[in-house]
């Protein structure tokens, strides 16, 4: 089960980050962008470390203290929600 988790985090950030990527180029193109509450909840429900990796490699919302706040409260509540799975898991 353990294995699933990780599987299920690796894609998650991988999604996140590649959404963080599309959503730069949308925003270049100017094109329909993502909405910040979708980036954000992919960063609670597993793609923290993705999410925090696309800011940075696209330099994307990196003037918006708002928007970082708001990540790493998401980050803040992806480390508990997978802390919690991790925990149910292993006293399984």
């Amino acid at each position: 089960m353990l294995t699933w988790l990780l599987a299920a985090l690796a894609l998650m950030n991988a999604w996140a980050f590649a959404t963080f990527g599309w959503d730069k180029r949308a925003a270049v193109r100017g094109r329909p962008r993502v909405s910040e509450a979708s980036l954000l909840l992919l960063a609670f429900f597993g793609g923290a470390a993705g999410a925090w990796l696309g800011v940075y490699a696209f330099r994307h919302k990196t003037m918006k203290l708002g928007f970082r706040i708001g990540l790493l409260i998401a980050t803040l509540g992806c480390l508990g929600l997978v802390g919690g799975i991790l925990r149910y898991l292993l006293q399984r």
